[in-house]
């Protein structure tokens, strides 16, 4: 059993995050229920942020909102001085309505719609990471209608793969996003924004994958982008202002996982791209990332409600709980694995191992397969430690559920920063049929 950031058991043997014990809040707010431990998300971005402060980088921390976008997290992003990361209007309008600096907001996406485009400009975003030959000549259009010139980055695919401990060279042509390195693309993209005259090419984007627990991958992509752009200075004479490097630095969402600290990784990629810049002979560039999961991944606990017992004698005993792939699809999306605490009996003896059901009608609904406990009973609460990424911001309504309560808490005090859904928010907009008329 870990815990992150302010977790502890307090004298009652109940879990406790941010001073405030879980099993208050989720007699208060109800189960399942989202539990953001702030001080921890605090504490990850200021260790990315300083690490570039104590070596005098120009940079910018860019939080992954996809990874968790309400209004309260984009204004707690704000208040530690990150810029903001958005992958759609919706993500973008987040941010509006919580008063977040547009000039600090970059927008990401492989398909954005002209009315998504109109959108940033008109609020006046700071830069548009641009990912095709669509998106590039629409963007160039829009920007000359509106009389601007737009700041944009163009993402590259370097040719590197990388997820935990391991990383792939491939030619990587194969995707959805961004222009290939080594096919020509990635030129032709260069050439067309550095021809137009509504846009403004601060440099290149690159992302190379998620849950990483190492250096390579990164060190790998800047020696690729860094060899396109030696060749891009000799035939163009063009020298990025910005070389962003993406996300996708891994949590510890098991005993097993063994991801970097923050300032780990971003040491090696300010070392990497200031050992490249010197062997070109250019200024050295501002260094962009994306952290999303490693801000909130850690941060964030689901609480739920125990249920029922079935019990398969020689195989399985399934407890079930009032929750499951509707507020946190990634176990049954992509078999991610969770370690749990009973939050009411966190010191009791573990008696028994047993698979975590969620109640969706869905076989593949499992939370976790083999997870040691007390004997549970109904009415006893389980806490599922490292939901802060993907939970809330994939929750659906299958089954008609309503998805949970957020609620952040911070030195003792809990806030409540997302409702929970109620059965009339689930027809609000529905329509009913219009009655036949002269049946």
């Amino acid at each position: 059993m870990f815990f992150h950031g302010t977790s502890r058991v307090n004298e009652k043997g109940h879990l406790e995050i941010g001073g405030v014990d879980v099993v208050d809040l989720a007699k208060e707010y109800g189960t399942p229920l989202y539990i953001y431990d702030v001080a921890l998300i605090r504490a990850r971005a200021r260790a990315f942020k300083e690490t570039f402060e104590k070596h005098g980088i120009k940079a910018q921390v860019a939080y992954a909102s996809k990874a968790f976008s309400t209004v309260a997290m984009v204004q707690l992003a704000e208040e530690e001085g990150l810029s903001l990361d958005v992958v759609s209007g919706g993500e973008l309008y987040t941010a509006l309505k919580a008063g977040f600096p547009p000039e600090r907001i970059h927008f990401h996406g492989n398909n954005k719609s002209r009315e998504e485009l109109e959108m940033a400009l008109e609020c006046g975003i700071g830069c548009i990471v641009v990912d095709n030959f669509y998106e590039l000549r629409l963007l160039e259009e829009i920007s000359r209608k509106q009389e601007r010139t737009t700041a944009i980055l163009i993402r590259v695919t370097p040719g590197i793969e990388a997820h935990t401990h391991d990383y792939i060279l491939t030619g990587q042509e194969d995707s959805k996003f961004g222009f290939d390195l080594n096919n020509g693309q990635a030129d032709e993209a260069l050439t067309l924004a550095l021809n137009s005259p509504s846009l403004h090419l601060l440099g290149v984007h690159c992302h190379i994958g998620s849950q990483i627990f190492e250096t390579t991958g990164f060190i790998l992509a800047a020696k690729k982008i860094f060899q396109k752009i030696a060749y891009w200075k000799e035939a163009y004479g063009f020298v990025p202002e910005v070389v962003n490097l993406g996300g996708g630095f891994g949590i510890r969402y098991t005993s097993e996982d063994t991801p970097l600290s923050a300032s780990k990784y971003v040491e090696n990629i300010i070392e990497e791209v200031k050992q490249q810049a010197a062997e070109l002979g250019i200024a050295m560039p501002e260094i962009w990332i994306e952290p999303g999961r490693s801000l909130v991944g850690d941060a964030g606990t689901t609480i739920y409600s125990i249920g029922s017992r079935k019990e398969v004698p020689n195989v399985r005993h399934y407890v079930a709980v009032d929750g499951g792939m509707s507020d946190n699809i990634r176990p049954a999306l992509y078999e991610a694995r969770y370690e749990a605490v009973l939050a009411n009996r966190v010191l009791d003896e573990k008696e028994e191992v047993v698979a975590i059901a969620g109640k969706c009608c869905e076989s593949g609904d499992m939370l976790i397969w083999d997870l040691p406990l007390p004997k549970a009973e109904a009415g006893d609460y389980l806490a599922v430690f490292c939901t802060g990424a993907y939970g809330y911001s994939m929750a659906n309504n299958y089954n008609r559920l309503p998805r949970p309560a957020v609620v952040f808490v911070e030195n003792g005090e809990a806030q409540l920063v997302v409702r929970r859904e109620t059965y009339e928010d689930l027809v609000r907009l529905d329509v009913p049929l219009r009655a036949k008329v002269n049946q």
